[in-house]
């Protein structure tokens, strides 16, 4: 059997509590990963906080006045409480520890999926995502958010907004700024934008509720997204 390279997979953190858990989302996305995993193929999945971040987040600044740090260390955790999530349901098959730092990358481990969550402040998961694809030489990732495309503009207030299909990082980042800021809801954070740019990495961003759609480009098959590279 061919020894399929990792796919790396940024799971969008309100994928997976958009309000409450999304049982239905996370069975229809445990179904299709383990499906992919008997055609030989393994994956790295890093999840993001979400909105549970943003809520944390939200209420501590109601509170008291938080450093930048604080507002991601956060966020951080929320992303962690995600990650523990997933690796419970994919028990069987996950490696049993999440990587929370980057030392704890190691090309060495095998397992057919591998979770992580987040690093440390100033950056998102999107970074750790870029990261791990560097380590383990996967030049693609797929970073499922809440949106078919990138826009040109908010499509929730621009009736003119357009779809992008491909885009260079040298515009995408036009589009995302270059600056991170705790909580920000951007389809690639900058951080990550700009390394991924610098090691010519390729980025599709697609709905990750799309599982139909999914499943064609982890087959390499037309398929709805916005490609970056």
């Amino acid at each position: 059997m061919k020894k399929f390279l990792p796919i790396v997979i940024s799971v969008g953190g309100s994928l997976i509590a958009p309000g409450g858990i999304d049982t239905n989302f996370l069975r229809q996305f445990r179904r299709l990963i383990l499906g992919q995993i008997k055609k030989g193929k393994r994956f790295i999945l890093i999840v993001g906080g979400g909105k549970i971040a943003r809520i944390y987040q939200k209420s501590a600044r109601q509170v008291a006045k938080l450093t930048d740090e604080d507002l991601d260390w956060l966020g951080i955790h929320a992303t962690r409480l995600n990650a523990h999530l997933l690796r419970t349901i994919f028990r069987d098959f996950a490696f049993p520890q999440i990587i929370t730092n980057r030392r704890k990358i190691n090309p060495k481990i095998q397992a057919v999926i591998i979770i992580a969550a987040g690093f440390k402040p100033g950056c998102s998961t999107d970074y750790d995502a870029v990261l791990l694809a560097k380590a383990y030489h996967a030049g693609t990732i797929i970073n499922l958010s809440n949106i078919n495309w990138v826009y040109t503009k908010d499509p929730r207030k621009f009736k003119s907004a357009k779809p992008i299909k491909n885009i260079s990082w040298q515009d995408f980042q036009k589009i995302v700024g270059t600056k991170w800021d705790p909580g920000k809801n951007a389809p690639f954070d900058p951080v990550a934008s700009k390394w991924a740019k610098k090691w010519g990495m390729k980025v599709i961003i697609c709905n990750g509720k799309n599982f139909k759609n999914l499943r064609k480009i982890l087959s390499n098959k037309p398929s709805q997204g916005t490609i970056v590279s």
